[in-house]
């Protein structure tokens, strides 16, 4: 058997000789192997490798590895942690130079979306080499999420606001709940949940991707992030009187009090709630709970639009800054990292070992970072 580069040779229990001094010994190693493979299970089915949203794949990738010998059983556990990657990025071309907006990774392809150009959509099933493809329409497409084997993009203009696709190649046009400016996309607790920044209800939410429903208590805020963690969904504000709402059903939504500042994206990892600023003295918070929240002290300042939690480590982006890539482990202390390229980066995503970023302008607009 190949698991990776390495080869295993794996000998069924009952051929396993146990010597007579050592029985006692190798049946507890068994009954240890057993209890931390089902703790491994209950991990990754509580914690989903991609969790789909702006900042989807949000939890680790646990192998757990078995083999035995005839000297007795070995055990080995191996878990992806990125905690100190985000360090080392590379940049490489898109396939054209559209304004690519949004990055999400689903049925083994990275899909990007653009709320300009030529071809608003390109797929790529490395995060290096990418395709151009033909949006529903030529609108302007903000966010992309994938879950339950469809991909979900939504806009902030054009007569269909809303496109799905179950492979990121072709791509259907679908009706909004209303026809405003939506500008953020997740998916958690069975429904995708859009956010607008205008409109009448900002909020709609689907249980299939196709089929959408208006919900309320947006209020008049323009909404630019949102995410799901913990049963729990919030969405952040970069204008309004309360910069936060959350909501435990996707549908009716509470006010939160917040340190004021042009928060632009929010994402969820290790227990905590993290938002990022791209203006004002605020520009990052954290959270237990999505209602109370505290300034943090962000590792430049700079103009922050996206953060993303994957695999032990939050990554945010910025549009402007000497150095546009910034991490942390635990959301509240963070390290300056160095972009390839002084462009607007503006999403990332994480799969197969692999962070991939896109940006809004420059000559290269995709950069990659192996975690390793």
């Amino acid at each position: 058997m190949h698991i990776g580069t390495h080869s295993w040779r794996l000998v069924p229990l009952d051929r396993l000789r146990y010597q007579r001094d050592n029985k006692f010994t190798n049946i507890m190693k068994l009954l240890l192997i057993i209890l931390v493979a089902l703790t491994s299970i209950l991990q990754c089915v509580a914690h989903p490798v991609f969790h789909m949203d702006e900042e989807e794949a949000n939890d680790s990738l646990l192998n757990t590895l078995l083999t035995a010998s005839s000297g007795g059983l070995i055990f080995g556990f191996a878990s992806l942690d990125c905690s100190d990657d985000g360090q080392d990025w590379t940049a490489g071309p898109a396939s054209e130079l559209s304004s690519w907006s949004s990055v999400t990774y689903g049925n083994g392809l990275f899909v990007a979306v653009a709320d300009f150009g030529t071809n608003r959509v390109m797929t790529s099933p490395n995060g290096i080499n990418w395709t151009s493809r033909t949006a529903a329409e030529n609108n302007f497409w903000r966010s992309v999420t994938f879950a339950n084997g469809i991909f979900v993009s939504v806009t902030d203009s054009g007569t269909n606001r809303v496109m799905t696709s179950t492979d990121g190649i072709n791509w259907t046009p679908r009706t909004a709940a209303q026809a405003n400016n939506w500008s953020a996309l997740t998916y958690g607790g069975g429904l995708f949940v859009a956010v607008a920044t205008f409109g009448t209800n900002r909020i709609m939410t689907s249980a299939d991707g196709i089929n959408w429903s208006p919900g309320s208590g947006g209020g008049s805020n323009n909404w630019r992030g949102v995410t799901y963690g913990n049963g729990t969904y919030v969405a952040v504000a970069n204008v309004g009187s309360a910069y936060v709402m959350t909501s435990t059903n996707g549908s009716s939504w509470t006010a939160r009090s917040a340190p004021s500042s042009s928060w632009r994206s929010v994402t969820y990892g290790n227990g905590l709630f993290v938002a990022v600023a791209d203006s004002g003295a605020n520009r990052v918070m954290t959270s237990p709970d999505g209602i109370n929240w505290t300034v943090r002290t962000p590792a430049e300042v700079n103009g922050w639009l996206s953060v993303y939690f994957s695999n032990g480590l939050f990554v945010a982006l910025a549009q402007d800054g000497v150095n546009r890539v910034m991490t942390s482990t635990d959301g509240i202390n963070w390290v300056a990292q160095a972009a390839p390229e002084a462009n607007t980066w503006r999403s990332a995503v994480f799969a197969n070992g692999l962070f991939v970023a896109v940006a809004g302008d420059g000559t290269n607009r995709v950069m990659t970072s192996v975690c390793d």
